[in-house]
């Protein structure tokens, strides 16, 4: 029993310590590690098994909306990054430059790609000749490099995983069109898959993306109420196109710019799963994306056919992801670990349990225990892994409509802020002045303007003047 509290006790309480509490699960759950290369961290196989099903299934959806994969290089000359004087101003205080290629230096200094907008472009440029060769819909999987001050597992680190499409189109309407498409792909993901409700939005002009027309966002909310950008969508409009001289022969026989956008979800997304769900047991992971869906534990395993009857069941139960702990530690650790790394569900058989025909099902999410009969365990199963995926979206829902409040005027806003942690509806005349005066004075950032718009009143929260837009405000990571 010393050993099982160990292993809870590891773990700092998230109403003590959020911060704590994340850096300990992330460890303990071994879904990363220290590495030697200052800002980046080793990805274990628990946590990389994560990134694997985001990746599938996020490919999978891309591909329905006729996505194809490509692979860029990841150093950009620093002349081609310069091409686009927003783009390169945006990203500059994140790059990496490499100046020497073995012992000589290089004539021309290049940038680990913090994003392969330019190489992109610079490939259209070649590319594209007649509106026949259009649309372009691309996407890469890879990993960017941005220089990060701060640091921490998922959330923030000097070299991250992603993907980044990038698509070129004749026309600004086929270009809004994909970037709103794009966005609807991330946010039906983190809802349907991650249950991970989302507030769906455009970024502020002071908060879009370096060289962006217009940036689309989906703000999470994590339990200690701040918001997690987890996912973008850029429309370029022209802009990129302009800078490259990116043209297309139209079937009016007329030169004519193509469209762009950008748009991609990272590692962070991890990050979010870990903050939306946890609990100060550890992870909890929603069944569609769990690397493990159930874990079965053979009690008193040493007796005669408890082991055996446990790996017949994991046959039985092949069309769902199982494993089976067949290791030499106690079943009460065995327990804690399960809990530890956010199996959904575990199913306890013990010498008692195969005399009665039985197995006991234990939901992680909610530690409740269902005894169930054998013969018909497949369905008992499945239909509670569907309850553990809803019931989880649904708590997590509740939790951000909750902590989610409305303010009227500064005073309002100022004593939402300092006390209850979470998003702030506000309205707002959309000048970049008030922007910036919320953050210097109350400590709060525009997440975004929802496409659901609310109107709490007629006047700008900080200024008075008339109000333009309602504005979802928070504290972010």
């Amino acid at each position: 029993m010393a050993k099982e509290k160990k292993l809870v006790e590891a773990i700092t309480s998230m109403d003590v310590d959020f911060a704590q509490w994340y850096t300990d699960v992330v460890k303990k759950a071994e879904l990363t590690d220290y590495s030697s290369v200052k800002g980046c961290m080793v990805i274990k196989p628990a946590g990389f098994a994560i990134w694997e099903n985001i990746q599938a299934e996020l490919d999978r959806r891309f591909k329905e909306t006729g996505v194809e994969n490509v692979y860029m290089p990841m150093f950009i000359p620093e002349s081609l990054l310069q091409k686009e004087k927003d783009h390169v101003e945006g990203f500059a205080p994140e790059v990496a430059w490499v100046t020497h290629g073995g012992l000589e230096p290089l004539q021309e200094r290049m940038c680990v790609r913090p994003t392969s907008e330019t190489l992109f472009c610079d490939f259209y440029a070649k590319d594209v000749q007649s509106y026949r060769d259009l649309p372009k819909n691309y996407n890469q999987w890879c990993s960017v490099v941005r220089w990060e001050k701060t640091t921490r597992p998922f959330l923030r680190s000097r070299e991250f995983l992603w993907q980044e499409g990038h698509t070129a189109h004749a026309t600004e309407e086929e270009a809004e069109e994909r970037t709103q498409l794009m966005l609807n792909v991330y946010a039906d993901f983190c809802e349907e898959v991650l249950a991970i409700p989302v507030v769906r939005g455009q970024k502020t002009d002071k908060e879009k993306f370096a060289g962006a027309k217009s940036t689309f966002t989906i703000e999470a909310m994590m339990h200690d109420g701040k918001a997690l950008q987890s996912g973008t969508s850029h429309n370029f409009g022209d802009g990129f196109a302009r800078a490259f001289n990116i043209q297309y022969l139209d079937r009016d026989n007329k030169l004519k710019f193509i469209h762009q956008t950008s748009w991609g979800l990272s590692t962070r997304v991890i990050g979010a799963l870990i903050m939306v769900h946890g609990d100060d047991s550890g992870l909890v992971l929603p069944p569609r994306i769990a690397p493990v869906q159930a874990v079965i534990v053979p009690v008193q395993q040493n007796k005669e056919g408890v082991l055996g009857k446990a790996f017949e069941l994991k046959e039985r139960l092949s069309g769902f992801k199982v494993k089976v702990d067949d290791t030499d530690k106690s079943p009460g650790w065995k327990f804690s670990e399960s809990e530890m790394r956010g199996i959904p569900v575990r199913i306890e058989i013990g010498p008692r349990d195969i005399a009665q025909n039985q197995a006991v099902l234990v939901r992680r999410d909610t530690h409740e225990k269902i005894t169930v009969s054998l013969d018909g365990i497949e369905e008992q199963l499945r239909g509670l892994l569907d309850t553990i995926q809803s019931d989880m979206f649904a708590r997590a829902k509740g939790h951000m409509e909750s902590h989610t409040y409305a303010a009227l005027n500064m005073e309002e806003l100022k004593d939402t802020a300092d006390h209850k942690p979470g998003f702030i509806k506000a309205m707002w005349c959309g000048s970049q002045e008030c922007e910036e005066k919320l953050k210097e004075d109350v400590g709060i950032t525009s997440r975004c303007m929802p496409f659901v718009q609310e109107h709490l009143s007629d006047t700008c929260v900080c200024c008075g003047r008339p109000a333009a837009k309602m504005v979802y405000w928070g504290k972010a990571y």
